[in-house]
């Protein structure tokens, strides 16, 4: 019978954190893309409004508007940026994580296959004995 790899409990353990910093890579993404997306809509809408200055009051609703904008921009722009920096700051955390399990994983391969190796010779050892017990007893039989 196979015994249990002793490392069991910190290859899970690695997994898990594999798992998080994945799910916070996959948040990460989604923050960003959600970002660039309000970014882009709010330069279509920026686009596709066509105001002419009829009076100077219109004209001041126009340009508060404008400035309005640029600042909306400006401040998506800064969420884009500081969205990116998350985004390497995860896929880097990822990367590690994944790198710890990778090697636990390897050790526990290696050594499923030494036990498997071991379980074979094993049997392989008691399948001999039987072999050779019948055959003394069939010869002794025969004497």
């Amino acid at each position: 019978m196979s015994r249990a790899f002793p490392l069991a409990g910190l290859l899970r353990l690695r997994q898990l954190q594999q798992d998080r910093a994945a799910g916070e890579l996959a948040a990460a993404n989604v923050r960003m893309r959600e970002t660039r997306e309000a970014r882009a809509e709010a330069y279509n809408s920026l686009e596709a409004s066509h105001s002419d200055a009829v009076d100077a009051a219109t004209m001041n609703a126009i340009a508060a508007a404008r400035s309005s904008s640029r600042s909306m921009l400006a401040d998506l722009n800064a969420l884009g940026t500081r969205h990116a920096a998350e985004v390497e700051a995860a896929r880097a955390e990822f990367s590690s994580a994944r790198a710890r399990s990778v090697g636990l994983e390897k050790l526990e391969g290696k050594f499923a296959e030494a036990e498997a190796a071991e379980d074979l010779r094993t049997e392989q050892t008691i399948l001999d004995e039987l072999a050779g017990s019948a055959w003394h007893r069939r010869q002794k039989e025969a004497h």
